[in-house]
């Protein structure tokens, strides 16, 4: 059995479930470990895809939920299928042998400790990638500890500089001041960028991306999250800004979904995309910071 589910506290939410005997999560994750896909992914940053992909696992259910959710219907863990921690491994070796660039663990908070058990037995068997860690960046700084020695990046999200704004769309008004110290956790133990050359193209072997999604209508929030990363860590990191939001919500609305309606009623601005002029303001005010 495995002790850290049955009084989880494996993400922030800290819910303290047994998740071992079958209850869920704040996640809303059981005690199985459920993968919703694995493959070459040719979307991540250039450093992370280049041109053979990266081995993406997307791991179902979300410690965070997300109002606006990109991809919904794995965080609800309405798809997927039950996997063991050796058949894991063995999709880990899979992709390697697909050409992969990295193992890609997307959304992994939840079932972290299968997770590194997956990676050490498939590294016993000759899993010689780089481990990247795909998170929302809402991870304990004792998560991130637990990974030393497993993960060699980090993709993390920092998703708000505002609390209200956390609260909002992610119903984690702590959002801001845990992402942080997780993310100084993360640069501690993952360093500073490294990169080595396959195919002629740079990889990312170590080190940390921080990943920031444009929101529609809260462009000042994006420069705090900006002016917040750059401040604090400087060159130690690299930034990733995104402008590519989907107004999910709104075709979802459009279909029936009266929970997207009913969101929608509470957060209309979620049914915009981010206008290119702001995404150009935003990167003026990251170079006009250096």
């Amino acid at each position: 059995m495995n002790l850290a589910l049955s009084t989880c506290d494996l993400c922030p939410r800290s819910c303290g479930v047994d998740r071992a005997a079958g209850e869920r999560g704040a996640c809303g994750a059981d005690g199985r470990l459920v993968v919703a896909r694995a493959a070459l992914h040719f979307w991540e940053e250039p450093p992370i895809s280049g041109s053979r992909g990266s081995g993406t696992v997307f791991f179902a259910h979300c410690p965070l939920r997300c109002v606006y959710c990109q991809n919904a219907v794995i965080a609800a863990g309405e798809a997927g299928a039950e996997v063991s921690v050796e058949r894991l491994g063995e999709m880990c070796l899979e992709l390697q042998e697909q050409g992969a660039l990295n193992v890609n663990f997307v959304t992994p908070t939840h079932y972290a400790p299968e997770a590194r058990a997956a990676v050490a037995w498939a590294r016993e068997r000759g899993l010689a990638l780089p481990v990247v860690w795909n998170t929302s960046g809402y991870e304990t700084v004792a998560a991130v500890r637990a990974n030393a020695g497993t993960v060699d990046a980090y993709l993390a999200d920092f998703k708000y500089a505002d609390a209200e704004l956390a609260r909002r769309y992610s119903h984690a008004p702590d959002y801001p001041e845990v992402a942080l110290a997780a993310l100084e956790a993360m640069v501690e133990e993952a360093g500073g960028p490294t990169f080595d050359e396959v195919d002629g193209e740079q990889r990312l072997t170590g080190g940390v991306v921080v990943r920031h999604l444009m929101l529609p209508g809260a462009l000042e929030d994006s420069k705090r999250v900006v002016r917040l990363v750059h401040e604090r860590f400087g060159d130690a990191v690299l930034l990733s800004l995104m402008n590519q939001y989907t107004p999910v919500l709104a075709d979802a609305a459009k279909a029936g979904d009266a929970r997207a309606a009913a969101t929608l009623d509470r957060c209309p601005e979620l049914a915009e995309r981010v206008s290119d002029d702001e995404y150009e303001l935003l990167l003026d005010y990251a170079d006009e910071l250096g």
